[in-house]
């Protein structure tokens, strides 16, 4: 049978405001970040859909933002966490590497993790969630590095980077026979 992921991206931080590397590090929600949280849940609403389980990363920025989606019970699981950037964390955005194939490798250097590793870390923890029986229609916020990186593994990311990875964008994919599909990506607007 059929499921359905809708893999979300955290709300507008006040590291992405200031410009910051941000991957295991924290910042909180800004003013607009809970507007577009809000405007994601009333999207849901809109479209009529309901969750029957929800999970998030164990950041505070998703922890907020999936708490003002829903007021559900909800799991936090360090595998949807950002990419770690070692070093550069909470650095100036301009020494973050905009490359996606020298990216792969870049911040190793820098004591943080590959691409390739958080595209694993993220298929595994997302595949044991959807495999579970009583997971139909599943709600998981992460992050944008986190969620492109899933994404490369399971297509060409290029169309959709080009498009943006906005906050609080809904990556919507079916998940049949051990497979993740993108359907669409929604990007609400505030």
């Amino acid at each position: 049978m059929k499921k359905r992921l809708y893999l979300m991206r955290h709300g507008q931080t006040m590291f992405n405001e200031q410009k910051r590397i941000q991957g295991w590090c924290d910042s909180p929600l800004t003013e607009l970040g809970k507007r577009q949280a809000l405007a994601a849940a009333q999207y849901f609403k809109d479209q009529g859909i309901q969750f029957d389980h929800a999970y998030s990363s164990t950041s505070e920025r998703c922890c907020d933002t999936l708490e003002l989606v829903t007021d559900m019970p909800y799991t936090r699981l360090k595998g949807l966490k950002e990419v770690f950037y070692g070093q550069l964390e909470a650095e100036s955005e301009r020494l973050a590497c905009k490359d996606p194939e020298r990216a792969v490798t870049y911040y190793l250097q820098f004591g943080g993790e590959s691409t390739d590793q958080v595209r694993d870390r993220m298929t595994e923890t997302l595949t044991e969630i959807m495999e579970k029986g009583d997971h139909y229609s599943v709600l998981a916020v992460s992050h944008g590095g986190a969620c492109f990186n899933f994404l490369k593994g399971v297509q060409d990311p290029s169309e959709e980077l080009k498009k943006g990875f906005t906050n609080c964008c809904i990556f919507i994919y079916d998940y049949e026979d051990g497979k993740f599909s993108l359907v669409k990506v929604e990007r609400p607007e505030v």
